[in-house]
């Protein structure tokens, strides 16, 4: 017997089941608040430099720049005693008394002055939050899988974590401050990922789990309108900033009532705390007869398998060290990284498409809803293989179609974003099950991590590379483009797991690509191959 014949026992898809991923969700529409908060906390308004406080009485003469507009970094040199310049003539300097901004709306670039020279301060503050989530993901990962803390604790340290750093951003005395507590804020965020992606998949039977992470991910999608709402009603930024972080003190009190993972327990001695949590499932799910039979030794003999499968080690240079999956490895961590990297180039960048701010993020956030649905019938039926190439590719060429279109054309631009968008919202889809599949179960979970890894690199270097437009508008959208065309081409060299039964070990993937016909797996198997392998721990005597 295994663990997902033990949970049909104690109610496998019941009430228990529907109010955990309940609450295992509603946090998620919190975090697209986070994750695309500056969009709104960090818009750039139209500005211009304030005049010296002697100026001239009168209108304020600007220099106009290159495109026929006013300049926004330089302006006349005040002569005393002299009348102002006109628009074509005359020295000019850097703005030295500040600026003047033409917005109604309260941002950190207003507050901070993040214009001009320091415009850049801003893409960095966004990619030290995703560095945050890049770091944030080993570390508490690692704490997740650990013999004392485990997945629960981790969930509700990183929904703490998440409130007070928040909420200490929005009182930043200084830009400084509030990089940081971004920074915290990124590293919390992947507790809460990683932990409810483990937590949902362990507690809910594998016929439903397609379903069920689906439900959550489109929690995310949900939250993109939230934000849209929360900013259009919440002009100050710090005020958007607190009512985005708060509700996260909330969700640490509800985590209290998600259990544990039982597997985790029984790999980590705590045999009598994992019987006392499948009874309390059992009550819940109108099975408390069922709970009341088991004891700490069927747990033990049922789970034994689990047990036994955690003793095997498996490192990060298994990755590595075998032909086949170097090549997997590598492909996927490119697709990953082009994903991420293109994927926040469009996020991030809503204020470019110059539409309206908060109606183009509710489009930018509701085309994720059709394409993950085409995606996942895409996947069924055409492959994974051809799904992950395609989406990359057009996402690539829709990013290099922007280098061409007018920015007077607004319409079409903001089309070929939005698709753009839809197309990588469908590669982290198809990405996150593609990758489980082609892993092996030793080592799927560390596969998956790597993998995932790069696409935080690529989120956390989007932003810079915008710096580069400086030189030629046009240089970002094609290091974004070319990039996901790479990732698109590194798809077709990955093999395809479409009706084929998940790999084992390391030499069922060696043997994967000789066999000439699907093998259509057993229950068992197929039950077996879903295990997440963890480190054992000392025994507790019960």
């Amino acid at each position: 017997m295994t663990f997902y014949e033990l949970l049909e026992r104690v109610g496998s898809m019941g009430p228990f089941q529907y109010l955990h991923v309940t609450l295992l969700a509603l946090p998620i529409l919190g975090i697209a608040n986070h994750n695309l908060m500056q969009i709104f906390t960090a818009t750039t308004p139209v500005h211009h430099c304030r005049p010296p406080p002697n100026a001239s009485a009168g209108p304020w003469v600007l220099p106009m720049g290159p495109n026929g507009k006013p300049e926004k970094c330089l302006r006349f040199m005040h002569l005393p005693n002299a009348s102002l310049p006109n628009d074509t003539q005359g020295a000019t300097e850097p703005c030295l008394d500040g600026w003047v901004y033409n917005s109604t709306r309260d941002t950190i670039v207003t507050e901070w002055d993040l214009v001009c020279n320091a415009g850049k301060l801003k893409e960095m503050a966004q990619s030290v939050f995703m560095a945050g989530i890049l770091v944030g993901g080993p570390m508490l990962g690692e704490l997740s899988d650990s013999c004392r803390f485990g997945r629960k604790p981790t969930l509700t340290w990183s929904y703490l974590l998440l409130a007070a750093s928040g909420s200490g951003a929005a009182f930043s005395p200084s830009l400084t401050f509030y990089i940081i507590f971004r920074f915290l804020s990124g590293f919390s965020i992947s507790g809460i990922s990683q932990s409810t992606v483990i937590l949902n998949v362990e507690w809910v039977p594998t016929r439903v789990r397609a379903i069920s992470s689906t439900v959550i991910g489109h929690f995310y999608t949900i939250g993109q309108f939230i934000l849209s709402g929360l900013a259009y009603a919440i002009p100050q930024w710090r005020w958007l900033q607190l009512a985005t972080s708060v509700p996260f003190f909330v969700f640490s009190l509800l985590s209290w009532w998600v259990p544990e993972s039982i597997r985790w327990l029984v790999l980590s001695g705590k045999f009598s705390k994992a019987v006392k949590t499948l009874q309390r499932v059992a009550t819940f799910n109108g099975k408390k007869e069922e709970g009341k039979k088991l004891n700490v030794e069927e747990l033990k003999f049922i789970l034994q398998k689990d047990i036994i499968s955690a003793k095997v080690k498996y490192g990060l240079s298994d990755l590595f060290r075998i032909p086949i999956l170097l090549r997997v490895t590598l492909c996927l961590s490119l697709a990953w990284f082009s994903t991420g990297f293109a994927y926040y180039s469009l996020a991030m960048g809503v204020e470019e498409f110059g539409v309206n701010l908060y109606i183009l993020q509710i489009i930018f956030g509701g085309v994720d809803i059709p394409a993950k649905l085409i995606t996942i019938l895409s996947i069924s039926y055409l492959g994974r293989r051809i799904t992950q190439a395609i989406v990359l590719l057009l996402a690539g060429g829709a990013i290099l179609a922007l280098i061409f279109v007018p920015p007077e054309m607004q319409l079409l631009r903001t089309s070929l974003a939005v698709f753009g968008k839809g197309c990588l919202s469908g590669s982290f889809s198809c990405l996150f099950l593609y990758t489980s599949e082609l892993f092996p179960t030793v080592l799927r979970q560390t596969g998956l991590g790597v993998s995932n890894v790069w696409a935080r690199v690529g989120s956390m270097l989007a932003p810079l590379v915008k710096i580069t437009g400086e030189m030629q508008p046009f240089v970002p959208n094609i290091i974004y483009g070319t990039t996901a065309l790479l990732g698109g081409s590194a798809a077709f060299l990955l093999p395809e797991t479409l009706n084929k039964p998940l790999p084992e070990t390391i030499e069922d993937m060696q043997n994967w690509q000789q066999q000439a016909k699907p093998v259509k797996q057993e229950p068992e198997a197929e039950k077996a191959s879903q295990m997440v392998p963890l480190k054992t721990c000392g025994s507790d005597p019960s």
